[in-house]
């Protein structure tokens, strides 16, 4: 191993890539050891290692899995909480991983929790013109405009002269979703 070890970083299996990659708690992915069979052109070694992690644009760090004949992209965080907090990524979006620090790079599996997506896009609130979740202040018309979005459809809910006017109609808004959601 040409890599430091660290007594707090702890190593597991990623579900689904048992005995070809493994996740630790401080945020790293390792490839593991293995001999990859290719037709017409002999074994393959491969060493262990920590793999390079690349960036999206918006800032979050990824890397590129591969098993048999298959690749796939995975966002780091979404590793670590797949083999630390037991997630499953269904596509719904329903659940998903959050930073509690807001630090994309940070992939501590101390730092990532299991949210709801609109618990998640509601908890930062810094340099938002609304300290409520769904309001933001309608520059053109002076009012405040509260919004909701369902299912990646947003729905407008109103101009409102007051924050809390808005805010109340927001809420309102997210009470009767649930329970549609509730009745379905």
């Amino acid at each position: 191993m040409y890599y430091m070890e660290n007594p707090q970083e702890i190593w597991k299996d990623i579900p689904g890539f048992e005995g070809y990659y493994q996740a630790s708690t401080l945020g790293r992915i390792k490839s593991l050891p293995r001999i990859i069979k290719r037709l017409g052109k002999g074994d393959f070694p491969v060493f262990e290692k920590i793999l390079k992690l690349c960036m999206t644009p918006k800032g979050y760090q990824f890397v590129h899995l591969h098993k048999g004949t298959s690749k796939k992209t995975w966002r780091i965080h979404t590793l670590i909480a797949m083999t630390f907090l037991n997630h499953n990524p269904d596509g719904t979006m329903k659940i998903i991983v959050d930073h509690i620090n807001s630090i994309k790079t940070d992939n501590k599996v101390c730092n990532l929790q299991l949210t709801t997506n609109r618990h998640n896009c509601s908890k930062d609130k810094k340099n938002k013109s609304s300290k409520y979740t769904g309001v933001m202040w309608f520059k053109r018309d002076s009012k405040w405009r509260a919004q909701i979005t369902t299912g990646f459809v947003n729905k407008h809910l109103g101009y409102f002269d007051c924050e809390e006017d808005a805010r109340d109609a927001y809420e309102n808004a997210v009470k009767l979703s649930v329970q549609n959601n509730i009745k379905k």
